[in-house]
C-alpha cells in the first residue's frame, strides 16, 4: 500500500471512532502517528461501520472533512498536502471499498498485516493452462561468431517534475522536494537533478534522450512507465495527460523512427495507483488514460495492440521474425491498487489472455519478451503464483 493511501486509511480510521477529534480518552493510534499502529480491533470496528454508513454517498464529504482535520492536528503531512490528498483520493478509495467483496477482517489484514486477518482472498484461484504437453527444454546455445546483434534501449521511471527548481531545498516537509515555492528546507538542488527526495527537470530528460540518441542506433526501445512525478497529492488527470504527451513527444523527437514499446506504470493515473478493472465504468474507469495512451503511441503499435491497450492497458505485438513482445499492465497485480479490493481474481482476465498469447506463440515457434512496470515477485501472492505457473509451463 502506498504511504498516501495508508495516511488516508489512517485518517478514516481515526475519524469514525466517535465522529469527534481524538483525545486522550480515545487512543486509537500511538503517538508515533504511524498508520500501522492502528489497533486491529479498531480497524475491524471501523470497516464494519464503514461498510454500512458509506452506502450513502453524502457520507464521503463528512468523513473526508474530519480526516483533513485529523491529518492537520496530528501533523501527518503539511496542511496543504492533507487537504489535497484526501480530496483527490476520497471518491476512489471509498467507492472501491463500497464495491469490495472483502470482509472487515480481510481488509484489516491488508492494511495491518496477516496477524490481524487473512486478506489475500484470491490465494486459491487458478488460471487454466492449455492441455498441451510442455515442449522439451532446449539448453541455450551461444550464437555463432559474427551473428547479428540486436541493440535494445531500456527506459523507465522518468518521473518528470514540472516544478523542479534548481536551487530549491533538497530536504523539505512535503513528500517531494527540490521544487518551486518551497520554504523551510535545507540544501540547494543542482541544475540537472538531485539524489534526494526529488524528481527530474525536463531539461535533464531531454539531455538524456539526446545523449542516448547519439549512442545508437537501436533496434527498439522498451519503456516501462512511471512518467509523472511523485507529487501525488496535487495531480490531476489533465496534468497526467500533459506529462504523457510531452515525454512521448520528446522520445519521438530524439529517437525518431525507432519503435518504442511502452508499459503502464503505477504513477500514470490520478490518483496514483488507481486502476479499476474494466468492469468499472463511467468517470471512475481508466478509459481516459488508456485511450490517451493508445492515441499517443499509435505510431509504434499495431491496430490489434492498440485495441487491447485502449481498454485494459496491456497488449501484444510481433516485433521481429520469430519474436513477440507482451506488455503487461502490472497494476492489476499491485498491492497498492486499492481497486483490487473489488476482485482479486485475474483482474481484466490478463493472465488468461497471457496464456492464450503464449500458446499461440509456441504454436508459431515464436520467442516472447515480457515487459511490465512492477516485478512479478512484488505482486499479490495469488497473482504471482499463477504467473509463475504460466512461465514455468
Amino acid at each position: 500500500m502506498s504511504p498516501m493511501l495508508g495516511v488516508f486509511a489512517t485518517l478514516l480510521l481515526c475519524s469514525l471512532g466517535s465522529g469527534l477529534p481524538l483525545s486522550a480518552k480515545t487512543p486509537l493510534i500511538s503517538l508515533d502517528y504511524n498508520w500501522r499502529n492502528v489497533t486491529c480491533s479498531t480497524c475491524k470496528v471501523f470497516f464494519t461501520a464503514l461498510d454500512i454508513s458509506l452506502q450513502v454517498e453524502s457520507n464521503m464529504d463528512l468523513v473526508a472533512s474530519v480526516a483533513v482535520k485529523v491529518c492537520e492536528t496530528m501533523h501527518l503531512e503539511e496542511p496543504s498536502v492533507c487537504k489535497q490528498v484526501i480530496q483527490l483520493f476520497k471518491q476512489d478509495v471509498i467507492m472501491a471499498w463500497v464495491f469490495s467483496v472483502l470482509r472487515p477482517s480481510e481488509i484489516c489484514g491488508l492494511l495491518l498485516g496477516s496477524d490481524c486477518g487473512h486478506w489475500d482472498i484470491g490465494v486459491e484461484w487458478n488460471i487454466t493452462l492449455p492441455p498441451v504437453p510442455k515442449p522439451p527444454v532446449q539448453p541455450p546455445v551461444a550464437p555463432a561468431t559474427g551473428s547479428p546483434i540486436s541493440r535494445v534501449l531500456f527506459l523507465t521511471d522518468i518521473h518528470w517534475d514540472h516544478d523542479y527548481s534548481p536551487g530549491g531545498p533538497i530536504t523539505c516537509k512535503e513528500p517531494l522536494c527540490c521544487r518551486k515555492h518551497q520554504s523551510g528546507g535545507h540544501g540547494s538542488a543542482g541544475f540537472w537533478g538531485e539524489y534526494s527526495k526529488c524528481d527530474l527537470p525536463l531539461h535533464t530528460i531531454e539531455s538524456l534522450l539526446s545523449h542516448v540518441a547519439r549512442s545508437g542506433p537501436y533496434d527498439r526501445v522498451y519503456w516501462t512507465g512511471d512518467i509523472p512525478a511523485h507529487n501525488i497529492w496535487e495531480q490531476t488527470r489533465a496534468e497526467q495527460l500533459n506529462t504523457l504527451g510531452t515525454v512521448t513527444g520528446l522520445i519521438k523527437k530524439y529517437l525518431g523512427p525507432v519503435p518504442v514499446y511502452p508499459a503502464v506504470g503505477n504513477h500514470e493515473s490520478a490518483p496514483v495507483n488507481s486502476f479499476p478493472p474494466p468492469s468499472v465504468h463511467g468517470n471512475l474507469s481508466s478509459s481516459w488514460l488508456y485511450q490517451a495512451m493508445a492515441q499517443e503511441w499509435k505510431e509504434w503499435l499495431s491496430p490489434e495492440a492498440l485495441d487491447t491497450l485502449s481498454t485494459t492497458g496491456f497488449y501484444t505485438v510481433k516485433i521481429g521474425s520469430g519474436l513477440r513482445l507482451v506488455s503487461l499492465n502490472m497494476n492489476y497485480c499491485s498491492t497498492d491498487n486499492f481497486w483490487l479490493l473489488i476482485n482479486f481474481t485475474d483482474p481484466a482476465g490478463q493472465l488468461q489472455w497471457l496464456v492464450n498469447v503464449l500458446q499461440e506463440a509456441e504454436n508459431n515457434h515464436e520467442k516472447v519478451h515480457i515487459i511490465g512496470h512492477i516485478p512479478p515477485g512484488l505482486c499479490l501472492k495469488s497473482w504471482s503464483w499463477n504467473y509463475y505457473r504460466i512461465i514455468n509451463r
